[in-house]
């Protein structure tokens, strides 16, 4: 008898309505450090600054919470960023010439930064367009005009904020020469504008530097020279001493001049003092030079180069002097720009008094406290270098308990006691958006072996704790930094700040695996060399020994020899370690290849973890191994040779390839052998598909055909994933801890384990029993298995329940089990095996799994819904949501590059519906998937205006936000499908937003299973069963196979 099962067509309102609440597409904001960043600006009113890059891009800092984002139309690098001070007001110059203004403007109580203008110097007739390149700017402190200063030697003038040129007042050399001596004339040319800095105490006079070395005082009113200062070195920067009577000059042979400023229609020939601080052999030119007057007596000078050209003109270097103080602070990128933080309103007579100087280099922003003694560091609480190290992996804990979170914020305060207590100087702005609900930590494993862990609740993503492993082994280079153990004799003083460090001691220090247990702070970090620490959090610092286990995943298989790196050798004897995670015990898996999954069970103290040979399991209450198995095949060559191998050859790897497509050719015609369960199976399937059907049905267009995988390619015995659950695996009565590993090659290994009580565990020990192994018969790699109980919600984390956290999983419904494979999702019922739901992605879409989390998803409504969902994303950058069990599609969007395949494979997902990804080495972009859990930096400055300008913007249109990656940022579901979207009628959009008809091989309404006529069918081998079960299941199967083929209704 065949059922036939009827569905109704169409979508059910109320679930659509429901998806509209559920889920909502959109890129937030962007964490960690601007990728080549290329300019500053700081506006002291508003106590934010900006940074340009390379990309075009433009930033906005204030408050942590407070941060604005642009992106320019054109793809060009960011030269210049000058505030209107107060005025909300940003001026951009870029590397094409081009000038572009920028507004802060309000919209709804949020603040919004949008580009208004544009404008670019008009050629001077019959001249080379570089004469009227920028070479200069200067907003004048009324904020009404702004300076421009030329390659040419020209000034100009535009009016702001309409960006019109007042050509009456365009300032060439030629007036400038008038008032210079012959002598001094010698036929030459000034050069370029260098620098143009206004008088402190009168804004109609300007200071005008040329490249040459002359500086003129010129009054804009009079149109005359007041006075002349006839340098002779070549002119890098100019600065006023706050009461107008000194400016300061630095110079290209790394000298600084202090000039006095006298009457009108002087010429100054000499300078008051010069000096030369790194000399007096050959220095680098001293590019950029400040001072600020202090109260306690010595001035601030303040500049970055100068360093002695042939024993340090390769350091980074900001010298701080004050008086007979002098710090040279060296950084490990180039210097892009600095600034100094103090009161804007200086009284006439008073002192600057600055309290911070800003540091913009090209890895990080480092802040200096130049009111405390010795000029600490102030850390920072957003833009940090995220890749201080390379980021080799991430993790993100959700609902972190707040015993847990203290503990960490404790055990990092202590890591850093030299760092300043100074309240962070660059606070302007108000952050609207809500206080977290919930605290998030983001941990990102490095490539010098330390694991950081970031607050990632908010906007803002904050460091708080470092964790470093290296020092548990003997490395090759012992980290010994000269810099901080300088004499006192050395000259230059040199002080190292800033954390960027890309240099690591030893490659196979690099992390790769992290799992934390957040109610009992235990914590796995598994490395490169096959190292697996199970860490302890301690709040007092420690000396003790490492106990070290040793697992032989090849279980004294022959025929295979490690040709790989060498594991990292333990350091012997007791070892110091400082509050924080404290490792108990080493794991070295051998051979020593990089770790590819590790999991954690606290409750039964369980630590399992893979590589590309196989996998192990870990009593680490008894520091004892419990099972080790080997999942290589035998022609798995290149999984001996290691990531750091250079033993590949390239004859080998084209041998392979070409292997490997005769395989795929003739994949179609090969059967297995005749005795085999699954091969009457694939005969079954192969005569299925060749019967004639009706011409309408006879191919699905939307389907593609896979080929299967080969059994020896290589690297199949890569264990992909682990997982515990206490679930159904011996029979439907009775529940047990079980442990499951899936591989490269789509098989999946099923363990009964054995736990004993918790007053029991150091009598008996943890025992392991092969309970099933399922082998998918396309071969794809198995991503992902979740258990889920009986009403179709994930298990609990451990503790979650014992602690009332969560609800208790239900136990008397049968539990399902979730494959994902790289191209496909599978639902079996538990302990049978037995398939049951499955989305074919790869067929369907075309496309492979990269990344799949199961997530929570509440709804904005007015009903307390709450749904899991399975979130995936594909090698194409797409992210498709399933339900679940059900495993019917809900919406997919489009969230990276296809191209981008860093990004992708650095997503990681959070439960609650967001995720993070790469976009470039420094920077994290975090994504929503929620339409109620969102977080997005919500903010308003306050900006004072000299005069109304709103005609000026379009503020009144709904800004076209961006990124600074150059993507948009969707809010609605409508606007995440198709830029078409909005061209359809309603009626085409819900056909677009909604899973597809009912007839549409996309169609997953209750996904019935077609196990006759699918071609993954897996072959399961149970281990536990009885042997009357299995006679039973075999006898079960023949009589399937006599059946006639009948028509299959999907």
């Amino acid at each position: 008898m065949m059922k036939f099962r009827f569905r109704r067509q169409g979508a059910e309102p109320h679930r659509e309505r429901l998806r509209h609440d559920l889920f909502a597409f959109s890129k937030t904001v962007e964490h960690g450090f601007p990728s080549q960043p290329s300019a500053l600006a700081y506006d002291p009113r508003l106590r934010v600054m900006a940074i340009g890059t390379k990309a075009g891009a433009v930033k906005l800092y204030g408050a942590p919470g407070v941060e604005l984002t642009g992106l320019h139309k054109e793809t060009a690098t960011v030269t210049q960023l000058h505030f209107l001070a107060g005025q909300g007001w940003l001026l951009s110059l870029l590397d094409d010439n081009s000038l572009h203004l920028w507004e802060i403007y309000q919209k709804e109580g949020c603040s919004h930064l949008e580009e208004t203008r544009s404008f670019g110097l008009p050629a001077r007739p019959g001249c080379s367009p570089s004469i009227t390149r920028v070479t200069v700017i200067l907003p004048t402190s009324p904020g009404a005009v702004t300076c421009l200063g030329t390659e040419g030697g020209a000034v100009y003038f535009l009016a702001l904020p309409a960006l019109v040129l007042l050509e009456d007042k365009t300032l060439f050399q030629d007036e400038i020469l008038q008032s210079v001596p012959d002598d001094y004339r010698c036929g030459k040319a000034l050069g370029p504008v260098e620098s143009i800095q206004e008088h402190p105490q009168d804004a109609g006079r300007l200071l005008i530097g040329y490249s040459r070395g002359l500086v003129a005082l010129w009054d804009q009113s009079t149109r005359t020279v007041q006075h002349l200062f006839l340098g002779n070195q070549q002119l890098e920067s100019l600065a006023w001493e706050h009461s107008g009577k000194n400016i300061v000059s630095s110079h290209s042979d790394g000298s600084y001049m202090v000039w006095a400023v006298g009457g009108s229609g002087q010429r100054t020939q000499q300078p008051v003092m010069a000096t030369i601080p790194y000399g007096p052999f050959p220095c680098k030119a001293i590019s950029k030079i400040l001072w600020r007057t202090c109260e306690s007596g010595n001035p601030f000078i303040i500049f970055s180069g100068g360093m002695p050209r042939a024993s340090y003109g390769d350091r980074h270097c900001v010298s701080v002097l004050q008086g007979q103080s002098l710090a040279t602070l060296d950084f490990t990128s180039r210097v892009i720009d600095f600034f100094t933080v103090q009161d804007p309103e200086v009284p006439e007579g008073g002192f600057e008094n600055p309290r911070a100087l800003v540091v913009l280099v090209e890895e990080e922003l480092v802040v200096i406290d130049l009111q405390t003694p010795g000029w600490p560091t102030i850390p920072a609480p957003y833009l940090a270098p995220l890749h201080s190290s390379a980021i080799t992996c991430s993790y993100h804990i959700s609902n972190v308990p707040l015993k847990l979170w203290e503990r960490i914020v404790s055990a990092g305060e202590q890591q850093s006691p030299r760092l300043s207590s100074a309240a962070w100087p660059i606070n302007g702005g108000k952050n609207l958006a809500q206080e977290p609900t919930q605290r998030g930590l983001l941990l990102t494993g490095h490539e010098d072996g330390t694991v950081r862990f970031w607050d990632a609740s908010g906007v803002s993503l904050k460091p708080l704790y470092k964790l470093g492993t290296a020092n548990i082994f003997q490395t090759d280079c012992e980290h010994n930094d000269s810099l901080n153990q300088a004499g006192e004799e050395e000259w230059p003083p040199f002080r190292k700040v800033g954390c960027f460090d890309p240099y690591s001691d030893d490659p196979r220090l690099g992390i790769q695996k992290i799992a934390l247990c957040k109610y009992t702070a235990k914590m796995v970090v598994a490395g490169t060399a096959g190292q697996v620490l199970v860490m302890e959090l301690s709040d007092d610092k420690s000396e003790h020994a490492v106990s070290v286990a040793t697992v032989d995943l090849l279980q004294d298989r022959e025929g295979f020899t490690w040709k790989g790196h060498d594991r990292l050798a333990p350091r012997n004897g007791p070892i110091a370690f400082t509050p924080g995670f404290q490792p108990s015990v080493l794991v070295q898996c051998v051979p020593p290849a990089a770790v590819t999954a590790v999991t954690l069970h606290s409750e039964w103290n369980l630590v399992a973890f893979g590589t590309s040979h196989g996998f192990g399991l870990f009593d680490y209450h008894r520091r004892n191994p419990v099972l080790a198995r080997c999942t290589l095949h035998p022609n798995d060559s290149l999984a001996m040779e290691g990531p750091l191998s250079r033993v590949k050859s390239l004859k080998k790897s084209l041998r392979q390839s070409f292997r490997r497509i005769r395989k795929s050719r003739v994949s179609g015609k090969k059967r297995l052998n005749a005795g085999s369960p699954s091969s009457k199976v694939q005969e079954a399937n192969a005569q299925l598909a060749e019967q004639a059907g009706p011409p309408e049905v006879e191919m699905t267009p939307v389907q593609r055909r896979i080929e299967p995988r080969s059994a020896d390619d290589s690297l199949s015995g890569v264990v992909r994933c682990l997982y515990f659950a206490d679930t159904f695996l011996r029979d439907a009565a009775h529940h047990g801890p079980t442990m499951w590993a899936g591989t490269n090659s789509g098989s999946v290994f099923a363990y009964a384990l054995e736990v004993p009580s918790q007053e029991k565990f150091s009598e008996r020990a943890v025992e392991a029993v092969l309970g099933k192994e399922i082998q998918l018969m396309h071969r794809a790699p198995v991503v992902a298995i979740a258990v889920l109980d009986g009403r179709g919600n994930p298990l609990p984390e451990p503790y979650e329940v014992s602690r009332d956290l969560a609800k208790a999983p239900d136990m008397q419904g049968s539990h399902s089990m979730l494959i994902s494979s790289e191209e496909q999702f599978k639902v079996f019922t538990l302990p049978k095996v037995s398939a049951k739901t499955k989305f074919k992605l790869t067929a369907h879409e075309g496309c492979r799994v990269r990344k799949v989390a199961l997530v929570s998803l509440a709804s904005t409504g007015a009903e307390e819904r709450v749904e899991n969902c399975l979130a995936c994303l594909t090698n194409l950058g797409d992210i498709h949501i399933f339900t679940v069990p059900a495993l019917r599609p809900q919406v997919h969007y489009s969230c990276i590059r296809k191209e981008d395949i860093s990004g992708i494979a650095s997503c990681v997902f959070t439960k609650h519906g967001q995720g993070f990804y790469l976009i470039s080495p420094s920077e994290f972009e975090r994504f929503s998937l929620s339409a109620r859990n969102v977080t997005e930096p919500l903010c308003c400055l306050e900006v004072s205006r000299l005069q109304d300008t709103s005609c000026l913007s379009n503020s009144m249109a709904t800004p076209k936000v961006q990124q600074a990656n150059g993507t948009h940022v969707p809010h609605s579901p409508e606007a995440n499908h198709s830029p078409a979207d909005s061209d359809r009628s309603p009626e085409e959009r819900q056909a677009t937003f909604s899973p597809g008809s009912v007839d549409s091989p996309n169609s997953s309404m209750e996904n019935p299973l077609d196990t006759t006529g699918d071609i993954t069918v897996e072959e399961v081998k149970d281990f536990l069963a009885s042997s009357e079960e299995v006679e039973r299941n075999m006898r079960n199967a023949s009589e399937d196979e006599v059946r006639p083929a009948g028509i299959l209704i999907k």
